[in-house]
């Protein structure tokens, strides 16, 4: 039996609830990211590669707030038709 074609009626985002959800998500797999950057630097003993994991420890932080903080940038590709073959709602009779 063949599944019904799902009709689009909306274009709202996600929840405000969903939203701040996976921000909070992507916050803390950056401060995670930036726990090992530490953990790493320590084990690594002395070098140029401690020092690169010590830079990214340090600027880690920066870039997660900024991400975390990025507006839901998501586009799924919906346009409204437009065109000769389109219809337009408009007023019957205008009034000045």
């Amino acid at each position: 039996m063949a599944e019904p074609d799902v009709v689009r009626i909306t274009t709202a985002r996600s929840s405000a609830a969903e939203d701040m959800k996976s921000r909070q998500r992507r916050y803390a797999w950056s401060m995670s990211i930036r726990l090992v950057c530490f953990v790493a630097a320590v084990a690594v003993g002395a070098g140029v590669l401690r020092w690169v994991l010590v830079a990214a420890a340090v600027f880690l932080p920066l870039f997660a707030v900024v991400m975390a903080n990025a507006g839901d940038q998501r586009d799924d590709g919906f346009r409204l038709p437009e065109g000769p073959g389109t219809h337009e709602l408009t007023a019957h009779g205008e009034e000045d």
